[in-house]
């Protein structure tokens, strides 16, 4: 017997729906790993950066005469 039109429709829309939950699902997957990626190079950057600061504060320190004792 034939599908009611009613009943194509809804297997056409249950099919579209399943689509794009599929699409949000990749996005999603897509987004976090960028957002992973991001912080893994902040991360990175802000270690660096401290290491910078570190190093130039040694450098000042070390170029600075040593106290005079009386």
């Amino acid at each position: 017997m034939l599908k009611s039109v009613k009943s194509r429709a809804e297997e056409q829309f249950a099919a579209t729906q399943k689509k794009n939950k599929q699409a949000l699902k990749e996005k999603e997957k897509v987004r976090q790993e960028r957002a992973e990626q991001v912080a893994s190079l902040r991360a990175l950057r802000l270690a660096k950066e401290a290491a910078d600061k570190k190093a130039d504060a040694e450098k000042a320190a070390a170029k600075k005469p040593a106290a005079k004792k009386k």
